[in-house]
This record gives structure tokens, sequence and C-alpha cells, in this order.
């Protein structure tokens, strides 16, 4: 682990092993920790925030270090995106492009941190001046998914160090290994010890994190049940949180797209990353006088998908990242079937590669009431729902208790903006899918989460405001009266 900037072992000494989901076997080992060494590393990041030489940097000085620790890992781009594809299985060329963006996010925000301006205040008694401070919010608990470890980490940790904050990590134990190489990269840029931690191990541990005292702040990515739980856990001391869960994102096309690149966002939005992305397009609504034709040239690229190695240049689906995902998304299939959805393509474990592999896969004949478009798969599985006009596509896209993305395509400008104003979703493109800045605000309505991340929003999100009173003339006042 890496607690008060030492590589350290757990105390327990228990380890995890760390599958590669396509070699089928273990690649790596991290510490199985426990609550006391979830307890050290909030003590570390107690102190480096209280009293620290973190805690003396000004703004200035930190964004020296943020743009530093952005340069390291452009250096070290292809080193970080092949620790991920072991962990996790996306392909290279993908996890390649997102390192190499992500020291942007490190930029942004280093020029961002010394502009948390306060403001003045007019106030009601010529004997006051009134002014605000943006302050930071104090030792954050970020708590990783699997999926994509590195990129939301930093979604949190860029603004929050901006800011000031200092942080403990409990990154998924399938996926901790991303997480304690950048551990290494903070220590190279000169960040002092305390302000960034990683604790490694089993969702109990997590747990702790979330529960615990001296943590001001928990910023959380995962399953919206699981964000549910952390949110009631987090209020028993009013830790503050933001929460980026689940989604059913609806993909809708209406019949005067382009269907070639209506069909091409479709497949990115769905079976980009094998599916596991919070903002999958899983729900692809279709306008019924173009359905059988969107669906057919769907299924036939498809069927050119390439599974294999995700370390191959000319693989374009990996496998499912572990075997408990492996088996919900195969069990989510089998209810599909039984519901009476229509599978168009694949449906099953890839034959010829076997493991965690399972084929891109279509289903048609659904409907919205059918627990494939309403509950969230997280896999390779798209359901495809006809509509008839624009009021009932906006009516379906939103009959959903999720509100994290959306797309529309349609070349009609009007429409366009009409549809984007009414779908209920934290993100919503047009004729695009699945792309993000660190420059644009993301997270969800609904059950898809609270708070935001990226952008001039996030910085605020790890920061307390406060009100200062400045008495000027001097003058004894009556101790009895307000004001």
């Amino acid at each position: 682990m890496y607690i008060n900037g030492e590589m350290v072992p757990g105390l327990s000494g228990r380890t995890i092993k760390s599958d590669d989901p396509f070699k089928g076997e273990p690649w790596a080992v991290v510490p199985d920790g426990n609550n006391a060494d979830v307890d050290a590393a909030v003590a570390a990041a107690r102190q480096a925030f209280d009293s620290g030489p973190w805690s003396r940097m000004t703004a200035m000085e930190r964004a020296r270090l943020l743009r530093k620790l952005g340069d390291i890992i452009a250096r070290d781009a292809e080193e970080l995106a092949r620790c991920e594809c072991r962990d996790n299985g996306k392909l290279y060329r993908e996890m390649l492009g997102q390192w190499q963006y992500l020291p942007e996010w490190f930029y942004y925000y280093a020029g961002m941190g010394d502009k948390l301006q306060g403001s003045t205040i007019p106030s009601d008694r010529p004997n006051f001046f009134i002014y605000t401070r943006h302050e930071p919010i104090g030792v954050v608990g970020a708590v990783t998914p699997w999926n994509s470890p590195g990129l939301l980490l930093i979604f949190k940790l860029a603004a929050g160090l901006a800011a000031g904050c200092t942080f403990v990590v409990k990154p998924s134990e399938f996926t901790s290994v991303s997480t304690l190489e950048l551990a290494k990269r903070l220590e190279e840029a000169g960040f002092p010890p305390g302000v960034f931690n990683v604790v490694t191990g089993q969702g109990s541990i997590g747990a702790h994190l979330v529960e615990h005292p001296d943590i001001d702040k928990i910023a959380f990515t995962g399953a919206t049940e699981t964000g549910k739980r952390i949110a009631a856990s987090a209020a028993k001391n009013l830790t503050r949180v933001s929460l980026e869960l689940g989604g059913k994102s609806p993909n809708v096309i209406f019949d005067d797209a382009d269907i070639e690149v209506a069909v091409n966002g479709a497949i990115a939005g769905i079976f980009g990353a094998t599916g596991q992305t919070c903002m999958a397009g899983s729900r692809l609504l279709v306008q019924k006088n173009i359905y059988d034709r969107v669906v057919e040239h769907l299924v036939k690229r498809t069927q050119t998908i390439k599974l294999g190695d995700p370390m191959a240049e000319s693989t374009e689906l990996g496998p499912v990242a572990n075997e408990p995902q492996f088996a919900k998304v195969m069990e989510y299939i089998d209810i599909a079937k039984a519901e009476g959805a229509t599978c168009a393509y694949g449906g099953q474990r890839d034959p010829e590669l076997g493991g965690n592999f399972i084929q891109p896969t279509i289903f048609t004949g659904v409907h919205n009431g059918m627990r494939i478009a309403q509950e969230e798969v997280f896999g390779p599985i798209l359901a495809v729902i006809p509509f008839e006009n624009e009021e009932e596509a906006i009516a379906i896209a939103n009959d959903t208790r999720f509100g994290l993305a959306a797309a529309v395509w349609t070349q009609n400008v009007h429409r366009a903006h009409r549809v984007a104003h009414q779908l209920n979703a934290g993100t919503v493109w047009i004729n695009a899918y699945r792309v993000v800045s660190y420059a644009a605000p993301f997270g969800g309505f609904k059950e898809s989460g609270l708070g935001r991340e990226n952008g001039v929003e996030a910085i605020k999100e790890f920061t307390e405001t406060k009100s200062v009173f400045v008495e000027l003339s001097g003058e004894v006042r009556d101790p009895f009266r307000l004001g």
C-alpha cells in the first residue's frame, strides 16, 4: 500500500491476487488491508492537511506540483495503460489514449486552483466589511471501481488536490495496480507525504473508510445500490458525499439521421470498453420506420467485431473484467430471453476464446418495461426499442430511475436541441457518444448520482465557503443585540 509517502505491506500480512482477465491467471499481488491500515492512512492524510507542508502551500505552489505530475503521467502513459489492460482486460489502444489524455486534467486544475476567489459582499451595515473564502474541505476518501480506475480517480483527484485537499484512496480489489503506480508518480512529482494514500483490500475496508470520523468527504464511483449505502453510512458523521453512479442511457436515433454514422455511434456506446461503463448506451431507441434498417446495419457491423487479446491493435472487444461480472452478464442474457426478447446476435460465451469473453449481444423485440431495459447490466448487451414519434421517444428515454447520459441522432438542428433539453440526463450528446472532457461537468440526474466531476463546478465540490465579517468602527456594541 502507499501510506504517508511509503510503500508498505498490509498489517494483516494477507494478500490478494489480481487476475489478468485475458489470460485467466494472476499477474500481480497486492495487500489485503484491514481497518487498521485505513486508520493509518487517514491519520497520515489528516496530519498532512492540518499541519504538514501541504497545509502551508499556496495555490500557486500546488499548481506547480500538478503540472509536474501531468508531465510524468504523459511520459509514463504506456506503462500505466499496460497496467490497466492487465488488470481489467480493456483494450490497450483505448487505455493508451486515455492515459495520454489524463495529464490535461492536472494542467486544467493547476490553472484553476489559484482562481478560487471569494467575493466581497455589500453590507447592510456601514460598519461591517464582509467577504467570503473558499477553503479546502479536508480529507477525502475516494472509492473507485474496477472498470476505469485511473480515469475515475483522476476525475476526483485533480480537482481535489487543486483545492488543497488530501486523499485516501480505496481502489477495487480487482484493479489496484494502476492506482499504486500513480502513487509513485505523485511521490516523484514532489507531493509531500500523507497528501495521497492508497489502501487496498476487500470491500469491508471501504465501508470503514466511509464511516471514519476523520474523513470530511467521500467521492465514490460505482453501482447505484452501493452508492445509496455509502450515502447512508456517511450521513452518520454528516460527511459530504459526491456519487457518480449507474446508468441505463438511451441512444435515440430519429428517421432523418445518417444511419451509418448513428449505427457506428451505437456500437461505440455499448460495445466500447466491453459495455463496462456507467455511461454505456445500453438502450437503443429507433424510430419505427427505420427500425429494420438500423437493426440490419447494426447486426452486420457487430458480426465483424474482433474479440481477442486486449494488447493487440486489431482487437475491438476484450473480455469481461472478472468472474462475478461475467456471471452477472450471462444471467441478464437468460433474463432477457425469458422475458421474450429476441437475440438478434450473440448471446453466449464466445465459443473460440472461452474464458470471460461474451459475444457482443443485440436484443430486439424489447419494450421498456423489461428488466433488460431498466436494470444496469454493465456488459456488451444492447436492447433495441422502437418508438413512433418524438414525444414517445422522450417518454421512453426518461422512463428510467437513472439519468446519467443520453444521445440524439438527427440532422434536424431544431429537433436536436429540443430533444436534448427534454432528456433527463447529466450529459447529452448530439450525433456523438461517449465523449468526455476535463472542462465539461459530468454526473447524473435521479439515481445516477449526486454532484459533478470535471469542469469549473468540480473544484467547488472539494471546498467549503466561509463568510467573514469585519467590524470597522472599533466601537463597543450592545452584547445582547444581534448585528
